[in-house]
């Protein structure tokens, strides 16, 4: 970020609040639209008559066109700023809900969730530099977990008042309904949210210990940044730790944790959803204290955090899947506290990311990590599908419990990969750093 000279300015603290209050609003839609599939999977599959591995085409459109958007999204929001991107980001929205409300084929549906990623992918980053540029730097932080935890929410939205409006209506009405509300919430940006202060003529922040005000920019770096940024070992451990950490749960909540809860498990749907609303709960209380954790073991955050949270999730997938019969329902809320470690674990990432990397090339680093999980959720979330399909379960019919045994070992390997990956990276981070040896022969 480049300096700017000139005094600090104040902006009243309200104003501050409201454009936060509505950005973050927004982004609890854009949660609920990214896992309005997940919370329905079952209606969508009988929906569209879909077998198990189109219906995991879905989430992995979805999620490709999210991953791939966030470049362009960091260009534009650099030339624009948040107003006019997020405005288009929940039109976007809207056309993909209002896409998958009327679709009467699997095509039509799969670009319907091409224009929700694409949308969903303008949200986050751009209340991100809603923070940067209204709040104090030294604010940040917090307020950019407390985001993260506040968004969360949109994930209960989808789990419980959007599948029984799904259930007391028609498919029509409940995506219809999710698309009004898009088009609500693209006006409400419009009309309260600004790029910056009034008193500033860009996007800034202020140190108010120094009074330096500086320019929110996020540079894209070219390709010269991409390889500097991978050749570092605090990269590559930033990326093998968010490939790791947060993609089980990505898969359970997006897509298979519901016809897995009810289908395979035997669980009725508010039982399933209490237990997919639980893992959303202890995500939102984890998060502050693994960060915590995380800042007070800065050297440790790898063996005493990540990896930890990656062998809770194992040994609770693990148990799940080799019982002979059902899991008894003590053990189902236990899987889903185990997933939960994994977003604020993966959130160590970009720790690494940030210490091990210079500013100019930071915001390359952040997206070779951020592109680490989505990599993972996506391979898994189709494995599983595909599994299904070979066994011959594709479809909510043939979905049984000894077929979800099979189609859930997909994950285990990833993990294995990327616990490997993991200590590897980690031991050249340190020798790089200077904290261990460089035991070269």
């Amino acid at each position: 970020m480049s300096q700017v000279p000139r005094s600090p300015v104040s902006t009243p603290e309200w104003r501050a609040w409201l454009v936060w209050s509505v950005g973050v609003a927004a982004y609890v839609l854009a949660i609920t639209n990214r896992t309005s599939l997940g919370a329905v999977g079952v209606e969508a599959a009988d929906r569209f008559q879909a077998d198990a591995s189109t219906l995991a085409l879905f989430a992995v459109v979805q999620l490709a066109v999210y991953g791939g958007m966030q470049i362009p999204i960091g260009v534009l929001l650099d030339r624009y700023g948040s107003r006019p991107i997020m405005t288009i980001g929940m039109l976007l929205m809207a056309a993909g809900q209002l896409t998958m409300a009327l679709s009467p084929s699997v095509g039509i549906a799969i670009v319907a969730r091409i224009l929700l990623g694409a949308g969903d992918a303008a949200i986050f980053p751009a209340v991100l530099r809603l923070v940067a540029t209204w709040f104090p730097a030294q604010r940040g932080p917090i307020m950019v977990q407390f985001t993260g935890i506040v968004g969360q929410a949109g994930q209960l939205i989808a789990l419980v008042p959007l599948a029984a409006l799904l259930h007391a209506t028609t498919w029509t009405i409940t995506f219809g309904s999710i698309a009004g509300l898009g088009v609500l919430f693209a006006i409400l940006v419009a009309l309260i949210i600004r790029n910056h202060p009034p008193e500033r003529n860009a996007d800034v922040t202020v140190n108010t210990d120094t009074g330096v005000i500086r320019v929110v920019t996020s540079a894209i770096d070219t390709g010269v940044g991409i390889r500097a940024a991978w050749a570092h070992p605090g990269t590559r451990l930033a990326f093998w730790s968010h490939f790791t950490s947060p993609f089980a749960g990505t898969a359970f909540i997006l897509l298979w944790g519901m016809p897995f809860l009810t289908a395979a498990q035997g669980l009725d749907t508010a039982h399933a959803a209490g237990i997919i609303s639980v893992y959303v709960i202890a995500g939102m209380v984890l998060g502050p204290v693994i960060g915590d954790l995380s800042r007070r073991l800065p050297n440790y955050r790898s063996m005493a955090l990540v990896l930890p949270a990656v062998g809770m999730q194992m040994l609770a997938w693990i148990v799940v899947i080799a019982l002979p019969g059902p899991a008894p329902l003590w053990l189902l809320y236990v899987l889903a506290v185990a997933l939960a470690t994994g977003g604020p674990a993966s959130m160590i990432a970009f720790d690494h990311a940030r210490t091990h990397n210079p500013s100019h090339r930071l915001s390359t680093a952040t997206g070779v990590t951020n592109a680490g999980g989505f990599i993972a959720a996506l391979i898994a979330i189709f494995l599983i599908g595909l599994a299904l399909d070979l066994q011959g379960a594709g479809t909510p019919e043939t979905y049984s419990l000894d077929a979800f045994r099979i189609a859930f070992l997909m994950p285990i390997p990833l993990w294995i990969l990327g616990v490997v990956f993991i200590l590897i990276e980690r031991k050249r981070t340190r020798i790089r750093i200077g904290l261990d040896p460089d035991r070269r022969r």
